[in-house]
This record gives C-alpha cells, sequence and structure tokens, in this order.
C-alpha cells in the first residue's frame, strides 16, 4: 500500500505539467519509478511503453500499465486517477475561467507559450526514453542507437506510417534478441 500512495503522490505532480499529454512528463515518469524507487528497470519500462503505444487509446494508458507492475489492480486504478484527476480539475477550472477572459492579450500570449514548452518536454521524454532502450541493448548498444536513429529518420523524413516501423521493430527484437 506504501508502494502505491508513493506511485500516486509521484504522479500527482506530473498530470499538471503534462502540457501536450502524457509523453510530455515520461522522462519524469522515468525518474520515479526506475530511478528513484526501482519499481522496474529501464527495458521493463520501455516494453510497457512499448506496449501501451501500440494498444488503442490514449498515450496516458502507460501509467496504468506501470501502476499494475508496481500494485496489481488497484495500482492500475491508483495510478490512472493520479494522472488523470488533477489536470481534469484544472482543466475544469481553467475553462470556467477562461470564458470570462475571452480575448485578454495575456492569456493568447500564455496559450501560445505552452506549445513550445509542451514539445520541449515531448523531446525531452523521447531522449530519454531512447537511452533506455539503447541501454536495454546491453553490451551492444550501438545496434540499438542505430535502430532509433534509423527509425527517427525514415518516420520524419518519409510518409510511412511510424505503425511500420513499430512492425520491423518487433521483427528485429524477435530475430536479434530472440
Amino acid at each position: 500500500m506504501n508502494e502505491l500512495w508513493a506511485l500516486m503522490t509521484g504522479l500527482a505532480p506530473l498530470s499538471l505539467m503534462a502540457v501536450g499529454g502524457g509523453t510530455t512528463v515520461l522522462a519524469d515518469m522515468h525518474r520515479l519509478i526506475v530511478e528513484q524507487h526501482g519499481w522496474m528497470d529501464d527495458a521493463a519500462f520501455a516494453r510497457r511503453y512499448a506496449l501501451a503505444q501500440a494498444a488503442p487509446g490514449p498515450n496516458i494508458l502507460v501509467v496504468g500499465l506501470f501502476g499494475w507492475h508496481v500494485a496489481g489492480p488497484l495500482g492500475v486504478i491508483g495510478a490512472t486517477l493520479a494522472m488523470c484527476g488533477p489536470a481534469f480539475l484544472l482543466a475544469l477550472g481553467f475553462a470556467a475561467m477562461r470564458r470570462r477572459l475571452e480575448g485578454a492579450r495575456w492569456l493568447r500570449v500564455a496559450e501560445r507559450g505552452l506549445v513550445p514548452m509542451a514539445i520541449g518536454l515531448a523531446a525531452a521524454s523521447a531522449l530519454h526514453l531512447g537511452g533506455a532502450a539503447v541501454a536495454a541493448w546491453g553490451p551492444q548498444p550501438i545496434v540499438g542507437a542505430a535502430i532509433m536513429v534509423v527509425t527517427a529518420a525514415v518516420v520524419f523524413f518519409t510518409k510511412r506510417s511510424p505503425l511500420w516501423m513499430l512492425a520491423g521493430g518487433a521483427v528485429l527484437g524477435v530475430l536479434l534478441i530472440g
């Protein structure tokens, strides 16, 4: 029960910083779950994130998987409530306030300022998770790094669906890791 409480109190503040979605605070989730508490290693964290991304639905599903790992069925509920509850309440309050402040210059400036912040948070999470995935390759991190760079380049420079890269990564994982 202490682990569930620690997970919930760790995720709740992240909920308020997750501008742009839950994946923007993935690096902080990693710090909480892997580095601070040691509930799982880098590879397990990366696998759960990949599984959540492959499943249909919102990106925030990953916290349910983390919660399950830490505290079972109650962990799913607690982690999801901790990650979604505070942001929901903040958004509800902001929506009511925004109607009254419609047209205020400072509000438009603040809203535009959230865009680069969300992009920066997402980039930091991608780099952090990429490093964890590369480290999971053990003695051959160059292979993991090469796969990550090629995947990012193909997705960025072509019109191919990222699902092809996901499928290719699954095949490579089976072939190279076994």
